[in-house]
């Protein structure tokens, strides 16, 4: 074997696993903003026996290395709720790490194109990490800057790398940001358009919201369950999430949720919609290393009181009680909550690129495009 030759390997093992997990922090090592991820979580979201997403998915990791270093890592994913949900013979890719060098991309790719195809399918989409409902899409452009909480970060070449090897654009996400200093300490600024429809929907539909409860988060989690599985199943690649997919995730934002940032709608007694906007922990977890211990607690509690950002992670409404006025509710209680705590800026992320119906909502409260993400396809089939 040459030594510059490139190895892909399976990853079979825990030390393997291990290796996959850590290649990001080498990769990064010099770049102000890239996000390190925990570690300890990493390796649960990747194990079998801890994440409900491999009740009906299956995976492959793969690892290159030129002379036993790590040069590049890629998932292929084989997820057949898609198919049952969309009728689409589609495999998925992601978690895509990759030096600088071509050869090493190509390498990857081919090693999922060919597993994905083993398994049947006739088309490769991504990047998801793992699907739909967690972080997904290539950034493509926009702001320079560390990614808030959910949303993705990659170099400039990964573009070139994932086009020449004959990607071609499926959908673009967008995430728009606002500067809450422009409403005003009382949300004076808010657009009349805004103010004005969740007056009607307080006054005409009687629409009245509430905060999540921490102390009843089960039963809440349960009212918010069917409002998010109605409302984004005609979105583009929508998945529902299984109840146990939503325990984990209710678990993971536990500990970084401020509940006086969410929100239920109801109409009478009916839950009509969900609002969930969650501090932007990236600018803690930047600080952490990728660990908690034994020292990560103290940079934690240090950087939690500076977070002055946040990303609005849910919006959704039934489409019955869409035009009463709901969403504007949303916006007008929730940023003025944001701008309460001392936030300085909102990101609503991620917005399909044809969903016009909200792009015009946020662009009415303020909102500005200043990221693009992109999912692409490949055509596999024999």
């Amino acid at each position: 074997m040459k030594s510059s030759e490139i190895l892909i390997q399976p990853v079979q093992n825990r030390a393997q696993l291990h290796r996959f997990v850590m290649f990001p922090f080498k990769l990064y090592k010099e770049d102000p903003h890239w996000v390190p991820p925990l570690i300890k979580e990493r390796m649960h979201h990747f194990d079998p026996q801890r994440n409900p997403f491999y009740e009906y998915a299956s995976t492959q990791f793969f690892l290159a290395t030129r002379d036993d270093e790590v040069v590049g890592t890629i998932a292929a994913i084989d997820n057949p709720k898609h198919e049952q949900v969309w009728g689409e013979n589609i495999g998925f890719w992601g978690e895509f790490e990759c030096i600088n060098d071509y050869a090493v991309a190509e390498a990857l790719f081919v090693a999922a194109r060919d597993w994905l195809r083993a398994k049947g399918r006739d088309v490769m989409r991504g990047p998801t990490n793992l699907n739909i409902n967690e972080e997904v899409g290539l950034l493509v452009g926009g702001e320079p800057g560390p990614p808030v909480l959910m949303m993705t970060y990659n170099p400039a070449y990964y573009l070139d790398f994932v086009e020449r090897f004959g990607f071609k654009k499926a959908k673009d996400l967008l995430a728009f940001k606002i500067d809450l200093a422009l409403m005003g300490p009382n949300l004076e600024n808010l657009p009349p358009q805004i103010s004005g429809a969740a007056k009607i929907a307080e006054n005409r539909y009687q629409v009245r919201m509430r905060h999540i409860n921490p102390r009843r988060l089960e039963e809440d989690v349960e009212l918010a369950k069917p409002i998010y599985r109605k409302a984004w199943q005609k979105n583009w690649g929508a998945l529902p999430m299984s109840d146990s997919e939503f325990d984990v995730l209710v678990e993971n934002l536990r500990t970084i949720a401020n509940w006086n940032l969410t929100y239920l709608a109801f109409i009478e007694d009916e839950p009509v919609g969900v609002f969930i906007a969650l501090p932007d922990f990236c600018q803690v977890a930047m600080h952490l290393g990728g660990r908690l211990l034994p020292f990560g607690w103290i940079n934690y509690l240090r950087y939690k009181p500076r977070i002055d950002g946040l990303r609005v992670l849910i919006m959704g409404v039934l489409e019955e009680h869409r035009l009463k006025g709901v969403e504007a509710l949303f916006y007008r209680e929730g940023l003025q909550r944001a701008v309460e705590m001392g936030m300085k800026w909102a990101e609503m992320s991620w917005i399909l690129e044809d969903n016009f119906a909200m792009i015009r909502g946020i662009e009415r409260v303020g909102g500005k495009e200043y990221r693009r993400y992109r999912m692409y396809d490949l055509g596999i089939g024999d």
